[in-house]
């Protein structure tokens, strides 16, 4: 059985530090029910420069250019950890706020963005060096009259744009009354569309693909683009396809909160396996929304705010080339809607499926990528270390099961997991930070097979109590295998011959 195969992979992380404050639902809130708190006094203060966020250890693993295993040994905090970076990686790059400004406007179709002419003459040089792939939409860049901003934003007919603590233009609002057209739902779907753009164009850059083979195009991000009659009926995908240039893709829209990134995955094999498209990209844009969520229990610990970046990533699934690592279509787990919320019960559900399918044991999988939450940000939160609490679940499971003695439990988690190191930005952490890595374990490193776990939280929609996952296995490349059949090549040419000289003798017949 032939199966597909992971091609590359490109990241992107958007330092966004007035976004915190202008668009992150924790900052928001607090001005509307506490507008004098003495979070909001000090927020502005805590947040990290550019180089700063450059120079972040987890960041630089995050674009390749450090292993994840780098973070093991390290003390947290991390952020504490003297570190020199670098903007761009292996797997993609760092981008500063002022270009991004500057990509949502390219990205804008409706003339929604307005950018002060000032800030559009400073930031042009960058955009134009940076992204030369978005050149036939270089004249969208444009600087204009801003000077009605105040009055559109104190009338909610518009959404900010803060650069520097500075109004440099503002997002408009699509419709007089449509909710779903809003200037701030309007300023959200254009952050995702602009960072998954980003993304997507790094992993053209990485994988070396011509944009051209590019058949379909899943996003699988957080966030819904429609209007009032169709809220959430998309389509991210194919705006972004457009942006970056593949001109022969088509694509759509799937969600399903944090492991919506793994059903997209599991999607795509499942297209390039039965043949219907050669190549798929899934990508995912950032959310604005989630900017310094826990930015409250950082500055009480004395930390800066740790979630400034708005994350983006986007990965290319293939047909077998005989070179990289295989997604094992037969050998899925997945949450169902029997399975239930105990832990014990999903973990088992997620990890063992698949496994048991091929007559393999826990160990025999070398890396479980899983929910892969930075600790930094999430232990001052009080969430705790989500990618140790994982593993150390998976290996009481294989305990369980005979697979490992109770000794050999933290050796486990030290040979088969790994440090977490993504932004939470919700689906972003979910499995999907090591494919990159798994790439390059599973064809040049000595890793023969890994599992990508994802799960959610359907219950956030407020329709049902229901938990989420699923699950896949990659496995290194042994060579294209043939699909077996009774008859050989040969075989069937003498009867498709034989078929047509006997249709011609017919023929002369009548």
């Amino acid at each position: 059985m032939s199966f597909p195969v992971f091609k590359g992979a490109g990241y992107v992380l958007i330092h966004t530090p007035d976004m915190i404050i202008k668009n992150g639902t924790t900052c928001t809130v607090e001005q509307e029910v506490n507008p004098d708190s003495d979070f909001l006094k000090e927020v502005g203060s805590r947040i990290r420069s550019y180089e700063e966020v450059v120079n972040y250890l987890p960041n630089q693993v995050y674009i390749g250019n450090e292993r994840p295993e780098i973070l093991a040994d390290k003390k947290l905090p991390w952020c504490e950890i003297e570190n020199k970076g670098e903007r761009r990686g292996k797997f993609g790059q760092i981008v500063p706020q002022n270009e991004f400004l500057a990509l949502m406007q390219i990205s804008d179709a409706f003339e929604l963005v307005k950018l002060s002419e000032e800030f559009v003459e400073s930031v042009r040089p960058a955009i134009e060096s940076n992204y030369p792939e978005l050149e036939p939409f270089f004249g969208l860049l444009k600087g204009t009259d801003i000077s009605d901003a105040e009055e559109l934003l104190t009338s909610h007919v518009a959404q900010g744009l803060y650069h520097e603590d500075k109004l440099v233009g503002y997002v408009k609002r699509a419709h007089d009354v449509d909710v779903n057209l809003n200037a701030h739902t309007m300023f959200e779907n254009l952050v995702v569309k602009a960072s998954g753009v980003v993304s997507a164009l790094e992993l053209l850059r990485s994988s070396e693909i011509n944009k051209d083979e590019i058949d379909y195009v899943i996003e699988c991000s957080e966030e819904a683009c429609g209007d009032m009659n169709q809220r959430g009926g998309g389509n991210f995908a194919k705006s972004i396809a457009e942006m970056a240039g593949m001109t022969n893709a088509t694509g759509s829209d799937t969600r399903g909160f944090c492991a919506g990134p793994s059903h997209a995955l599991i999607n795509a094999a499942a297209l390039v396996k039965a043949g219907v498209y050669k190549n798929v990209m899934v990508v995912a844009g950032g959310a604005s929304a989630k900017l310094g969520m826990n930015a409250k229990d950082h500055i009480k610990k004395g930390l800066p705010v740790l979630e400034d970046v708005v994350g983006g990533f986007a990965v290319l699934i293939s047909e077998n080339d005989g070179v990289n690592p295989v997604i094992r279509t037969d050998l899925v787990g997945k949450h169902t809607v029997g399975t239930g919320s105990a832990p014990q019960a999903v973990m088992t559900a997620l990890i063992t499926q698949g496994l048991d399918k091929a007559g393999l044991k826990i160990p025999d999988v070398d890396v479980f990528s899983v929910e892969m939450q930075n600790p930094d940000i999430t232990k001052p939160a009080g969430a705790g270390n989500v990618p140790e609490a994982n593993y150390k679940m998976i290996g009481a499971l294989a305990v369980t099961r005979g697979e490992i003695e109770k000794k050999e439990l933290k050796n486990f988690i030290a040979n088969h997991g790994l440090p977490g190191w993504a932004p939470t930005q919700g689906h972003i952490p979910s499995g999907v930070p090591y494919v990159g890595f798994l790439i390059d374990d599973l064809t040049t490193g000595n890793k023969n097979r890994a599992m990508i776990v994802g799960k959610g939280s359907l219950f956030l929609g407020r329709m049902t109590n229901l938990f989420d996952g699923v699950s896949f296995i990659a496995e290194r490349n042994q060579g294209i295998a043939e699909e077996v059949t009774s008859i050989s090549k040969d075989e069937i040419r003498k009867i498709i011959a034989e078929s047509m000289r006997n249709i011609a003798l017919d023929m002369i017949e009548e």
